[in-house]
């Protein structure tokens, strides 16, 4: 069971490993993506008063090793790749649909995940 505030989730991981009864670690990565994706698209065509009546947002990971990597500044060991494709279904214009691809990747977890990353790991008292 997973605890994040007043909610409560479970993850798991598919047999063999676990019983899937629930989304694993990744899903639940790449659920924070597309969520926030979602949420900052959906504000900024709110507030530009465009009509989307919807964004689907369809994300998959995979990793290759970063010396089979093209365009990838990494020479050692993996590279995670999250492919990300959007879906808007309203009238939008070419060069509205283009700036609500530009504004999928300025969502706070799409920065987050495209820059550095340091994990601190310490026992809790």
């Amino acid at each position: 069971m997973v605890v994040a505030g007043n909610h409560e989730l479970l993850a798991d991981e598919p047999v063999p490993y676990g019983k899937d009864l629930g989304p694993n670690p990744y899903d639940f990565l790449l659920m924070a993506l597309g969520t926030c994706v979602t949420m900052t698209i959906r504000m900024y065509a709110d507030r530009k008063g465009w009509n989307l009546e919807e964004v689907q947002v369809h994300l998959d990971q995979s990793r290759v090793y970063a010396k089979d990597c093209e365009n990838c500044e990494s020479e050692d060991g993996y590279v995670y790749i999250i492919e990300k494709k959007l879906k808007f279904t309203g009238e939008l214009t070419e060069e509205q649909v283009q700036r609500l691809l530009e504004i999928s990747d300025k969502c706070p977890v799409n920065k987050t995940l495209s820059n550095e990353i340091k994990i601190i790991t310490k026992t809790l008292d």
